[in-house]
């Protein structure tokens, strides 16, 4: 091999691996109760974005455990609080959320992350919207 190949190659894997884009990123959550009255507006962040992935030949020739692949995942996160307006006396008026402060490429940890594949296309109000107005950290 010549050094110009050889040099280019490590330069290839060294700039693949820097650019794996995974950062915070801004999300609207809604939050509805079935008991309760509004459906709430949550600003919020997500860890969202690419991260280099590579895919083995020999899937057939290795454990289960050796396949799985980097995600963009948390790093740091935070829950905050928000109050659901509109909830009888009888239900729970708070929900909490998780709020990413930095991300990573990763396995996907279940304890805190959804794993799955496809999107839930769920998020939208059913009642009445109002914005998140009162919240504090936990």
């Amino acid at each position: 091999m010549s050094a110009l190949f050889l040099i280019s190659m490590l330069f290839g894997l060294a700039f693949g691996q820097a650019t794996s884009f995974c950062i915070p990123t801004e999300y609207i959550m809604h939050v509805e109760r079935k008991e309760c009255t509004y459906c709430l507006s949550v600003n919020t962040t997500i860890c969202a974005g690419y991260c280099m992935t590579r895919d083995i030949n020999g899937k057939l020739f290795l454990p289960k455990y050796a396949l799985s692949q980097d995600v963009c995942t948390y790093r740091e996160f935070m829950y905050k609080t928000v109050e659901i307006p509109g909830c009888p006396h009888h239900v729970t008026p708070y929900f909490s959320y998780p709020v990413a402060v930095s991300c990573k490429c990763g396995k996907c940890n279940t304890d805190y992350s959804d794993c799955i594949h496809e999107a839930v296309k769920t998020n939208y109000c059913t009642k009445p919207q109002k914005s998140y107005v009162v919240g504090f950290s936990i």
